[in-house]
């Protein structure tokens, strides 16, 4: 459901097809991980090496440096006299710089994959949600489908993105700082947000994570009380 954190929680209980009390069925479950598939991010091969590089050279201007210093190279080779050497400065600079261009861009793409690749380690491995009638029941966190009701309490990992449903207890906090850096955990709660915060490129209503207190993001922890997601 786009934009769940402007909706009350029954409308989003109810664009899901789903009670708070009693969970999902099996044969919903069954049905929803046919459609959606396993809640686990991609895992890509890494790219190797030489793509890395030759991705650096598909820009037009990388293009137009690499032209113009074998143009200088060849150039230089037919200099004549005392200035030969110093012909050779012009494209020896370029081709500095372009392998300078091209060490930084592996360096950023392979950071970025590295990065993707540690997000797996702050997914949980086992999560609870009602099911069946409300009985509470410990699933793999891949086996997680739209419309589940999670159980979350001190310690645990969101194994997913969530609306806040319902507090059981009388806070709840939820350390986020892996998301958006913040040093202190965050105050949640199940209430719909008012419209009218931010607008996007599309001009759609839209509010940025922090303000997004009703919500909750896969990695990020219970600091502090018990809620249904």
């Amino acid at each position: 459901m786009e934009q769940a954190y402007y909706a009350s929680t029954q409308e989003v209980l109810d664009h899901l097809h789903v009670n708070a009390e009693d969970g999902l069925t099996d044969s919903q479950v069954v049905d929803r991980q046919a459609k959606h598939g396993r809640n686990e991010l991609p895992k890509d091969p890494p790219t190797p090496l030489w793509e890395l590089i030759a991705e650096q050279f598909k820009d037009q201007l990388v293009i137009i440096l690499v032209m113009s210093a074998l143009v200088s190279l060849v150039l230089a080779f037919f200099e004549e006299g005392n200035d030969r050497l110093t012909a050779y400065v012009e494209p020896i600079v370029i081709m500095l710089i372009l392998v300078a261009n091209a060490t930084v861009g592996v360096l950023q793409e392979t950071n970025a994959e590295q990065a993707i690749a540690a997000l797996h380690e702050y997914s949980p491995d086992a999560c609870r949600v009602m099911r069946n009638g409300g009985s509470t029941t410990k699933i793999n966190a891949t086996e997680l489908v739209p419309g589940d009701v999670i159980v979350v309490s001190v310690g645990d990992k969101i194994p997913a993105d969530a609306r806040v449903i319902s507090i059981e207890s009388s806070v709840l906090r939820i350390d986020q700082a892996l998301l958006t850096g913040e040093s202190v955990s965050v105050t949640k709660t199940s209430a719909a947000l008012p419209r009218g915060l931010e607008k996007d490129d599309a001009g759609d209503q839209r509010a940025v994570v922090q303000d997004q207190i009703n919500m909750v993001f896969a990695g990020t922890s219970v600091v502090l009380g018990r809620a249904l997601c």
